[in-house]
Parts: structure tokens; sequence; C-alpha cells
């Protein structure tokens, strides 16, 4: 087990997942253009939804980018956590529109696992991540997100708690 490195990796996810929340907040509606173009699926509903933004997956990449070396990470270790988080956070949000529910609704585990399990699928054999981090890591993500979830409201920094 590798309990500093997924602490760290730990930290990349949170910055991945928090920073468009942030950038958000600062910046309203500017630059918050819809990954999907505004597209639909062909059920009707939207493919991701308004919320996911190309400013908020910018912002995600280049945070977790910049931020890796600070943690004795590289860039390309940080640039692959905040892509691949990225990724597992389309995937929910492209089920969650599947399954009829709001953008930035609560679903709890298709919230937090993707996001968090495909970062660290993706850093396992170029970080030596055991299966227990990689189970570890996700469940102290599922946890703490749903705590720091609670803050980020508190501080109005998030519309509504998971």
């Amino acid at each position: 087990m590798h309990p500093l490195l997924t602490a760290k990796l730990l930290v990349l996810l949170t910055l991945a997942n928090g920073s468009p929340v942030i950038a958000t907040r600062l910046l309203g509606r500017r630059f918050g253009r819809a990954v999907d173009g505004n597209c639909t699926f062909v059920d009707g509903r939207p493919l991701f939804g308004r919320s996911k933004t190309i400013r908020g997956l910018v912002v995600s990449l280049l945070t977790t980018a910049a931020a890796a070396p600070l943690l004795g990470l590289t860039m390309a270790t940080g640039l692959l956590v905040g892509t691949t988080a990225m990724i597992g956070d389309l995937c929910s949000s492209f089920l969650k529109r599947r399954l009829g529910l709001a953008p930035s609704s609560r679903a709890t585990g298709l919230d937090q696992i993707p996001e968090s399990l495909l970062p660290l699928l993706a850093c396992a054999s170029i970080l030596s991540l055991t299966a227990a981090d990689i189970a570890i890591g996700c469940a102290v993500f599922f946890v703490g997100e749903l705590f720091l979830s609670h803050v980020l409201f508190r501080f109005r920094l998030r519309d509504r708690p998971y």
C-alpha cells in the first residue's frame, strides 16, 4: 500500500472536481459554454447538460497539471488525473441525463465513483498502485466528497449539498 501517494492523488482528485465549481462561482456564466453544445441525445434529453462546461474542463486540467509538481508528481500525472476525472464526471452526467435527473442533482455513488475510480485506474501502472490503494482511494473520495459538498454548500459555493 502507498498511503502518502494515495493521499496526493486524493488532493488532485479534489482539485479536479472542485476547481470547476469554484470557477463557476468566480466567473458566473462567463466562458461557460456547454461541452455538449446544448445537443440532445436520441432520447431527447441533453447529452451532458448545461452545467458541464468547456471552462470547467479547462480549469480542472490546468489546476491538476499545475498542482501535481507541488505534490511531487509530474505535470503529466496531474493532467492524467484531471482528464480521467473529467471523463468520469461526464460519464456520470450522461447517465444521470438518461435517468432523467436534473443537472447538479444528487446521485450518490454515480457522482463519486467514476470520477475517482477512472483516475486511480489510469494511474495504477505508472504509479504502482495496488488494488487496496484504489479501493481505499475511492472510498475516501466518496466519503470526503459527501462531507466537502456540505461545506461548500455552507460557504455558498454549491447550490445544494449532496
